[in-house]
């Protein structure tokens, strides 16, 4: 099996860059997860919200996990599919932030990620560029498909903590899914591992890499793609060692944003596969996928495949 797939960014500034998109295409058509390199973000400032986030979680959040954890293992003797053992919270950038009303965070934690949120979202935009120009679509095409609504795109951070577990028989770190929106870009721990995709039927692990940015694409995209490129299915495998830090930052249409696979990508198909992904809004897709988010995307897509055939053919009711 090829080795997974990692972008050093630099090398698309120089005479390299040929390759380097051949790798990103490679990377979104057959892998759906890769880690990029010299992505633009500091070292340094990529080394204080790893700081800022785990004083954070000591601080404010382990005792109340502890006391989750216990009652959650207690009398436990099969797997529990029902929960997932992990310490959540999230950040909402935009449309609006939220990081000024969450509670227990510090002026330090919130400056941090202030300016770890502007670099993402820009390099969130400066990826979807790159996949849009690897698929040939007109510059900005995929930008604007996030905010051809009202509202604009939105854009968040889910930051998460994986304690030990001393029964990773029993519970996951996080069970199995695909996620619902755009882009994720996510910063991982470097030392505890976890992560998993699963790759033509085997689960592999997203290597952990230090000052990596590890990137997969949501359902969204591959409704836009038509198909071409895909959302995986991944999870957390609970560890008995090591707290697994996770920042993960979705970029995501907007709320009210229509959509629809990409007209230019439709018309490369053959006749037989046109219109394969439905038309919908991004909203009614997250009502759905909230309840179904650990189940198969494919029923979520043929329940927006028949909201749409509903809104085109009504049914007479007279």
């Amino acid at each position: 099996m090829d080795s997974f797939p990692v972008i050093d960014m630099e090398k698309l500034l120089g005479r390299e860059r040929g390759a380097a998109m051949e790798i990103l295409r490679d990377a979104c058509e057959k892998w759906g997860f890769f880690e990029i390199l010299n992505h633009g973000i500091s070292h340094d400032l990529m080394d204080e919200v790893e700081k800022v986030n785990k004083e954070q979680y000591n601080k404010c959040r382990e005792q109340k996990f502890n006391e989750f954890a216990n009652k959650a293992l207690e009398n436990a003797d099969s797997e529990i599919d029902h929960l997932d053992w992990e310490s959540t919270f999230f950040l909402r950038h935009l449309p609006v932030s939220n990081i000024s009303e969450i509670p227990d965070l510090d002026d330090q934690y919130r400056k941090a990620m202030k300016e770890f949120a502007a670099a993402i979202e820009k390099l969130a935009e400066r990826l979807l560029d790159l996949l849009g120009e690897n698929l040939e679509l007109e510059k900005g095409y995929l930008k604007k498909a996030f905010s051809n609504g009202s509202k604009g795109p939105t854009f968040g951070t889910k930051v998460s903590s994986y304690p030990p577990c001393p029964r990773p028989d029993l519970v996951k770190g996080l069970r199995a899914h695909t996620d619902a929106g755009g882009i994720i870009l996510l910063f991982q721990d470097d030392q505890v591992s976890g992560l998993q995709f699963l790759k033509d039927g085997e689960w592999l692990d997203v290597p952990p890499m230090r000052h990596a940015i590890v990137v997969n694409l949501g359902d969204q995209l591959e409704v836009i793609t038509n198909g071409k490129y895909k959302s995986v299915v991944h999870r957390v495998v609970a560890q008995t060692d090591g707290n697994r830090m996770s920042i993960a930052s979705f970029y995501n249409p907007g709320s009210d944003a229509v959509i629809f696979p990409a007209p230019a990508l439709v018309e490369k198909e053959a006749e037989e596969k046109k219109e394969v992904y439905p038309r919908f809004v991004f909203e009614d897709y997250m009502k759905l996928y909230v309840g179904h988010k650990f189940q198969a995307k494919e029923p979520r897509f043929e329940a927006m495949k028949a909201m749409e055939a509903v809104a085109t053919h009504p049914i007479a009711t007279s």
